[in-house]
């Protein structure tokens, strides 16, 4: 597929049950783990650096993750870990970050180098994670920059679980009708 790309000797390493629709662009050192999906004008871009995806986790369209090269500053840079059961919103900027399990990062939020959201992290549409920054888990978070608003309900805890599946089913009826 055109839009796998190999990148000085490394080519991504999908899962066969992955879905990646023909408009997004996956480069280089990138992994995405079984059930999980890429969807229109996303751009993960494992170029100087690596992209995990666990599993059963979904990137929507338009967003893209990238990553920090490693130098002096920073010597390992900062790859990208995306964890399981994860849903990342539409034109949402993962960038050198950690993303736990169970999370759903809202549409247009950017979380950058250094940041790490918690397993079961709500965050709110147009948020801003700042360098660095550590997102308890079990919370929503909100805002530019982002801070902590209050404790998940048991709905929110079942729609984030909920979502994932979701797209699970979802890039299941994409592959049945390619």
């Amino acid at each position: 597929m055109e839009n796998i790309r190999r990148y000085q000797g490394i080519t991504p390493t999908l899962d066969e049950t992955v879905f990646v629709d023909d408009t997004a662009l996956v480069i280089g050192d990138v992994v995405i783990g079984k059930d999980s999906s890429i969807w229109p004008m996303t751009v993960v871009r494992g170029d100087v650096n690596k992209i995990r995806i666990g599993k059963r986790s979904n990137i929507q369209d338009s967003s893209v993750i990238h990553v920090t090269h490693p130098h002096t500053d920073t010597p390992e840079g900062y790859a990208v870990d995306v964890g399981d059961n994860v849903t990342v919103g539409h034109k949402v900027i993962l960038h050198g970050c950690t993303v736990g399990d169970h999370c759903l990062v809202g549409m247009g939020s950017t979380i950058m180098d250094g940041a790490l959201l918690e397993p079961f992290v709500l965050l709110g549409a147009g948020s801003l994670v700042s360098p660095g920054k550590v997102l308890q888990g079990g919370y929503l978070w909100l805002g530019s920059p982002v801070r902590k608003v209050r404790p998940l309900s048991d709905e929110e805890r079942k729609w984030i679980e909920y979502s994932a599946q979701h797209y699970v089913d979802l890039k299941e009826r994409h592959l049945e009708s390619e």
